[in-house]
Parts: C-alpha cells; sequence; structure tokens
C-alpha cells in the first residue's frame, strides 16, 4: 500500500464520538491515509453543521450521549441520506450488531480495532470513499 495518496484528499470522512481522544486518533489516522477528516463530538454537532452533504462516509460511536450512533443512523436513513455509516463501539453486543445492519450499516467495528480493519470497513462501503490497494 502507498500512502498517503493525495488523489484521496477530497474523500471527505465526518468522525462522531464523544471522546476527544478517539475522535483525534481516527483523524489522524485518516489524513495519514490520505482522506480529508473531521471531527464532531456528537450527532448533533454533525447534523446541526449543515455539511452532511460533503461527506463521503461517517464513522461513529455507537454510545454517546443525547443521540447515539445507531440513532444517527437510522436519522440519516429516515432523511434519505445514503452516505457509507460504519458504527464502532466498545461494548459490541449482538443486539446492536443486528440492529445496526438492519438500520443499514456498512460495517460494525469493536473498539479496540485495527488500523486494517477500518480501512478494511471502507472498502466494504464503497469502493467510491476508498483507495486501499489489494
Amino acid at each position: 500500500m502507498s500512502y498517503p495518496d493525495p488523489q484521496f484528499s477530497s474523500i471527505a470522512i465526518a468522525i462522531v464520538d464523544d471522546d476527544a481522544a478517539v475522535r483525534d486518533g481516527l483523524r489522524s489516522l485518516l489524513r495519514s491515509y490520505g482522506y480529508a477528516a473531521n471531527a464532531y463530538d456528537s450527532a448533533l454537532a454533525l447534523l446541526d453543521g449543515g455539511v452532511l452533504g460533503d461527506y463521503h462516509c461517517v464513522i461513529t460511536d455507537l454510545q454517546m450521549p443525547g443521540m447515539s450512533g445507531i440513532e444517527l443512523l437510522e436519522r440519516l436513513r429516515r432523511d434519505g441520506h445514503q452516505l457509507p455509516v460504519i458504527l464502532m463501539t466498545a461494548f459490541p453486543e449482538a443486539a446492536l450488531r443486528k440492529r445496526a445492519f438492519h438500520s443499514g450499516a456498512s460495517c460494525f467495528l469493536s473498539k479496540p480495532f485495527e488500523a486494517t480493519e477500518l480501512l478494511l470497513c471502507l472498502k466494504q462501503a464503497g469502493g467510491a470513499i476508498t483507495h486501499v490497494e489489494e
């Protein structure tokens, strides 16, 4: 794999997590692989930002105050947004995984996860948002 690749700097990913360390870590990781990444501390901050159309993918924590990651996913689908959503959680219960995929999640990651797992989720979410080489 050859990273970072500047041709993918226009691929924008929204990171939503109430933990600042996770947000900052994911933003740095994604930027190191050539993605444009912005971070939000809550689902409502992302929704209120009015920039959903600028993103190619959303990576969100499952358990957050206010609106959970699954509730964010369900809201996006209800509002007609079809962008890929990757959910991540430190509590990967089978019922939550089932609800996530039923609601249209592209991927479900258990924290902690390796960078390669996230990159594979981006690949799974759709070729338009990834540049992971086989």
